[in-house]
């Protein structure tokens, strides 16, 4: 499993009050850029923890996870986390243990998808995870993530006890 962690610009010896976000992407992700550009396009994840760490970092401590193993993607649900951004690529259609366990964590999160999963093929029109969501992103590549993280923050912020 791949996890990285943004860069902080806060002074090491204050609290941090952003709020921590996990940013997990799902199976064949790790293969963005490669694996049909036509589709998924030309960034990677790479780019997107740059151009998110950039962007959200006096907002949010983003935490980024891909993993193609289930079981490493369900436990990393189970963190300290405000809220999570979930790209779970095929579990997204697949996965009753992956909606089994957002329901039972009761965590925030929005799901993205890079492509409008309703313009593609019928068995991608369905998600287990949709309905538990605070939103759903997709279609807008790499940026849906950005608009997910947007959109999570706001949600934290109008919802916060």
């Amino acid at each position: 499993m791949r996890k990285t962690k943004s860069k902080s610009r806060a002074n090491p010896n204050s609290v941090d009050l952003r709020p921590r976000i996990l940013v997990a992407s799902g199976v064949n992700l790790d293969l963005l850029g490669r694996r049909e550009p036509g589709i998924y396009g030309h960034a990677t994840l790479q780019d997107l923890e740059a151009i998110a760490s950039r962007e959200f970092a006096a907002r949010a401590e983003l935490v980024f996870a891909q993993t193609n193993v289930e079981s490493e993607y369900l436990a990393l649900l189970d963190g300290a986390w405000a809220g999570a951004v979930i790209n779970p690529g095929a579990w997204t259609h697949t996965s009753l243990a992956l909606a089994d366990r957002l329901a039972g964590l009761q965590l925030p999160f929005v799901e993205v998808h890079l492509s409008n999963t309703a313009a593609r093929e019928t068995f991608r029109h369905h998600s287990y995870t949709a309905r538990l969501a605070v939103g759903v992103v997709q279609g807008f590549g790499i940026n849906s993530y950005l608009l997910g993280i947007e959109g999570l923050l706001r949600y934290l912020m109008t919802n916060a006890s």
